[in-house]
């Protein structure tokens, strides 16, 4: 991103928040003036001046900080009645693990070493046994719980002409831009807690960073900010963009984004291919399964919320970790199983196809380099 203090580079729009939403927090209307560089919000007209004051904001931009303290973002539902339903474990013994007939009876089968994750079915009947979906019973020792997250997404109130984002660890904002985290600012942010871009500068080293208040500043490398993209040529209704670099995704309709949340895509050997491709098939719950034999290999019971979209690529709810806004996939999109709920739900409402599938369109693209300057925790 580039360095957008100077006003002769950006175009200066006023964005009206909406109104008449039935949701409490939309209900006020207010008149905003932001700041663009290419085609993407990057902080407000009334702190565009921030460098040229000292990162001291002046008195408008102090006004507007104190008018917009938080994102204008209603979070979406959580999936409960999966999240309830569904008691997640991982295969932790070494070697091969053995699923019984019978507590202590006969070997009905077995799991060869790898990513492994069975779903309890019975956790109370036999101490120190667990019933697993499939049938059979494995020892408690052999595997080992591991709670769902709860993250959830929000709908996007304004179109995304307010710049927000989530950080993605605990932390203090740095007091000044390039600096590292600073207890005195007296904002300890928690992961996936949201905020709003003012201004946005590049230090000497050419990473972007992100003023969030009154003497705080992210670095881009702390965050995930959701970015807007003009609709790709052909494609209407209800369609869905993955951000690369970001880690974000955006729900659209038609030019108008209505939702935003994190994602985690594939790591470098397992890339999420960029590309626009459009969903070919959509289930309420698919085991996955592969490189069987290898090191690598690995078997997810009832996967929830699948919509394939690139051969076997897929956005899905992930019960097996917490890593949102960091690749860590073999190339799927891994939401969380709320927020995948949340979106097989909503591409319900666009037209099917002869195979009574949503049309329904996925964007994956890049807005950066992804890792161009490291992975950095401050």
């Amino acid at each position: 991103m580039k360095t957008v203090q100077r006003r002769l580079t950006a175009v200066f729009i006023t964005a009206i928040a909406l109104s008449g939403v039935s949701m409490a927090a939309a209900q006020t209307t207010t008149d905003v003036e932001f700041l663009y560089d290419n085609d993407h919000t990057v902080g407000y007209l009334a702190c565009s001046d921030i460098l040229e004051t000292g990162f001291i904001p002046d008195a408008d931009c102090a006004r507007v900080m104190a008018s917009q303290p938080e994102p204008s973002v209603v979070e979406v539902p959580l999936d409960l009645q999966t999240l309830n339903s569904y008691s997640y474990w991982r295969v932790v013994t070494e070697g091969e693990a053995s699923v019984f007939e019978v507590p202590d009876g006969n070997v009905l089968r077995t799991i060869e070493p790898g990513f492994n994750f069975v779903i309890a079915t019975d956790i109370n009947s036999n101490p120190g046994w667990i019933g697993v979906q499939g049938g059979g019973w494995m020892r408690e020792s052999d595997i080992q719980y591991v709670p769902a997250s709860y993250f959830a997404g929000v709908q996007v109130l304004n179109a995304l002409e307010q710049p927000f984002g989530w950080v993605m660890f605990d932390l203090y904002p740095a007091s000044v831009p390039g600096g590292q985290q600073d207890v005195d600012t007296q904002r300890l942010m928690r992961k996936y807690d949201r905020f709003n871009v003012f201004a946005s500068i590049e230090d000497t080293a050419g990473v972007t960073w992100y003023m969030i208040g009154e003497n705080e500043w992210v670095e881009q490398r702390w965050v995930a900010v959701a970015k807007p993209i003009e609709r790709p040529e052909n494609v209407t209704g209800r369609w869905i963009a993955v951000d690369l670099y970001e880690q974000t995704l955006i729900a659209y309709e038609n030019d108008t984004p209505v939702y935003a949340t994190l994602v985690a895509t594939g790591l470098p050997q397992t890339d999420t291919p960029p590309g626009l491709y459009e969903v070919w098939a959509r289930l309420p719950r698919d085991p996955m399964s592969g490189a069987a034999g290898s090191p690598r290999s690995y078997a997810l019971q009832d996967v929830p919320w699948v919509m394939y979209f690139n051969d076997g690529i897929s956005l899905h709810g992930t019960y097996w970790h917490e890593g949102f806004g960091y690749r860590r996939s073999r190339g799927c999109v891994n939401l969380s199983i709320s927020d995948a709920r949340y979106l097989y739900d909503w591409v319900g409402a666009n037209p099917v196809n002869e195979e009574g599938v949503p049309e329904t369109y996925v964007y994956v693209y890049s807005s950066g380099i992804y890792g161009q300057f490291g992975i950095s925790q401050g």
